[in-house]
């Protein structure tokens, strides 16, 4: 199942990289939980409108945003994490920020259930006992 799961956050990735977001969303589980306490007053969002807001929410601050360098993990059976590198442009500032970041996903009959969102891939590593 490991390899399943890896290759179904692979494939959000591509989309994600053709702003598919049609396809990201029918590779979550309608009662997804998406779970970020990096954005102020963010907590958790549910189903796949909750995703969706998530990350508008999210894209707010940027004028733009793209993922680099991404390496995805199967852990156990039922879940990975996606580590990679991410660029960001300020909004209103145009400051531009790199920084590695992670996602780590449960994955249950091919459809992602719950995401958790980290700003730090050593404090998401660890989370999955995995350290390095």
């Amino acid at each position: 199942m490991s390899r399943e799961n890896v290759e179904v956050v692979a494939r959000a990735f591509e989309a994600l990289g053709r702003d598919d977001w049609a396809a990201i969303t029918e590779m979550l589980d309608p009662k997804v939980e998406v779970h970020d306490f990096d954005i102020p007053d963010a907590g958790v969002y549910h189903g796949r409108d909750g995703f969706l807001s998530w990350l508008a929410r999210w894209s707010e601050g940027w004028e733009t945003w793209r993922v680099d360098n991404v390496e995805i993990r199967p852990v156990g059976d039922d879940q990975v994490i996606a580590l990679f590198r991410m660029i960001t442009k300020g909004a209103g500032s145009g400051l531009e920020m790199e920084r590695l970041d992670a996602i780590v996903y449960v994955l249950k009959d091919n459809k992602m259930t719950r995401l958790e969102y980290f700003n730090d891939q050593a404090q998401a590593l660890e989370a999955v006992g995995l350290r390095e």
